[in-house]
């Protein structure tokens, strides 16, 4: 079932007196119906394109597939911050609902496999499914995790295919004796080769300089991050940007920990060769357009350059003291010009018992002999 399919559906009688025109079909048609003439004068959602769900819904194709359809190029997508949810304009979906051929040529290229289905896809068994992609040799596209939070790696079709007409020595006989010494050390290549096929797919749809440093930072962990990127600006930049790495996101903790380890590098070398690319991108990235200070909306709002404020997020300038306003911070002794305030003794709070054993006490005192 497509995602189309399951949608909810909404009544012709409703579509027709909501929009004042005859109904139209439920899904992709209706999205792409003619709109008044008005909308795109006026900005409306015909001007900026549909949003990601609706733009899967046309195409009839799932929200994952949508978005590999999205990085591997297959569908242009209109340009705007590579953390926003990209849109779609409305010619190109109905581009690419043109011919019947064209509309399957695209859910073909966004076809994903599971082990099973890969494994009979290419006529071997599960196990020697899995020990290819552990070697690295199948590299996976997507995963999630299922009800025994356990990892499903998934693979795009076209490149399981495309591994069996290239190497088909490895589909038969026995296990190279490298490729068993890997497995026999528990060698597990599939995160590492997720991670380098994820940012590849996400470096090949922009260009900007800092939506590419900050798809690079997405796969270095937090203290990775840090000693690499010191400036707190920059790195607010970064995680402002940062792109969606197609994994979904769990609701338990452990399952987010989980996830969050297979996104992040861990290897020595594999932090290194990011921080190496990082450095790179940043480089450019402050050439063209250095990062403004957090809070800045324009140039006569933002601090000077080489003012702590400009530096530190979340620090203010001093605010000017008004007469008669007292500040947690100025000095007892008050204003210049007038004598010195001697401070108030403190007094340690009392009980609420303890003043009515005061109270009692008093009224014990004025009673008459």
């Amino acid at each position: 079932m497509t995602a189309a399919e399951s949608a909810p559906l909404r009544s012709g009688r409703d579509t027709a007196d909501r929009r004042g025109r005859p109904p139209t079909a439920v899904g992709g048609a209706g999205l792409l119906a003619d709109r008044a003439p008005g909308d795109r004068a006026r900005g409306g959602p015909a001007e900026r394109g549909l949003p990601p769900g609706a733009a899967a819904r046309a195409l009839g194709l799932r929200p994952g597939e949508f978005d590999l359809a999205v990085h591997l190029g297959c569908v242009r997508t209109l340009p705007g911050p590579a953390a926003d949810p990209p849109r779609v304009a409305r010619d190109e979906i109905l581009r690419l609902r043109g011919t019947d051929d064209r509309a399957e040529a695209l859910r073909r290229r966004v076809h994903t496999v599971g082990t099973r289905t890969g494994a009979e896809l290419i006529s071997v068994s599960p196990q020697r499914f899995t020990r290819l992609a552990r070697t690295g040799h199948l590299v996976p596209v997507r995963f999630h995790l299922n009800r025994y939070r356990a990892v499903v790696w998934r693979y795009l079709a076209d490149d399981v295919e495309e591994f069996a007409r290239a190497r088909p020595e490895l589909l038969t006989g026995r296990t190279d004796p490298q490729l068993r010494a890997l497995l026999d050390a528990g060698a597990d290549r599939r995160p590492r080769n997720w991670r380098g096929k994820r940012l590849g797919l996400a470096l090949r749809i922009t260009s900007d300089p800092w939506e590419r440093s900050a798809a690079v930072a997405a796969f270095l962990t937090p203290s990775a991050l840090a000693e690499l990127v010191p400036d707190p600006v920059e790195r607010s930049r970064l995680d402002g940007l940062r792109p969606r790495l197609g994994c979904p996101r769990p609701v338990s903790a452990p399952a987010r920990d989980l996830v969050d380890r297979l996104a992040r590098a861990a290897d020595p070398d594999e932090i290194a060769w990011y921080g190496t690319l990082l450095a790179q991108q940043l480089d450019e990235a402050r050439a063209q357009h250095p990062a403004p200070a957090p809070g800045c909306r324009g140039p006569g709002h933002c601090p000077p350059p080489g003012s702590t404020a400009a530096r530190l997020p979340g620090v203010r300038p001093p605010i000017p003291v008004r007469a008669g306003v007292a500040r947690p911070d100025v000095a007892a002794s008050g204003p210049p010009g007038r004598p010195p305030v001697p401070e108030r003794p403190l007094r340690a709070p009392r009980s609420r018992g303890l003043r009515l054993l005061e109270r009692l006490r008093r009224g014990s005192r004025k009673a008459p002999a």
